[in-house]
């Protein structure tokens, strides 16, 4: 059995090295989304990239890239996305965030009685 609705993508993409208040940004960020309840928050670590300072990061041995790209993914309804923006504001220094409507199909299971 499936559900269907229209949510919001939040996409923030960093640097593996960006910090906020000692710890990684993204695991900052992550913390902060549990904290204010958010449906869910998944991190993915790129194996090359490149941001606003055409600097090319790679995961490449060859290359010894020790900041590879990072994508943090929030899926929620637009007014739980909207909760977290302040904290972006704050805690990230360089980087790029989208939100895009999406059509999400959830698939739960169901305990019967």
């Amino acid at each position: 059995m499936h559900s269907e609705e229209k949510d919001t993508l939040l996409r923030i993409y960093i640097g593996e090295n960006d910090h906020y208040k000692g710890r990684p940004l993204y695991e900052a960020i992550v913390k902060k989304a549990r904290e204010l309840d958010l449906a869910g928050a998944t991190v993915l670590r790129g194996i090359m990239g490149f941001g606003a300072d055409s600097r090319l990061k790679s995961a490449h041995i060859l290359d010894l890239s020790n900041d590879l790209p990072i994508v943090i993914e929030i899926i929620d309804n637009p007014e739980q996305v909207q909760k977290i923006l302040p904290f972006l504001d704050e805690a990230v220094t360089e980087g790029l965030v989208t939100m895009e409507t999406i059509q999400v199909i959830k698939y739960r299971n169901h305990v019967r009685p």
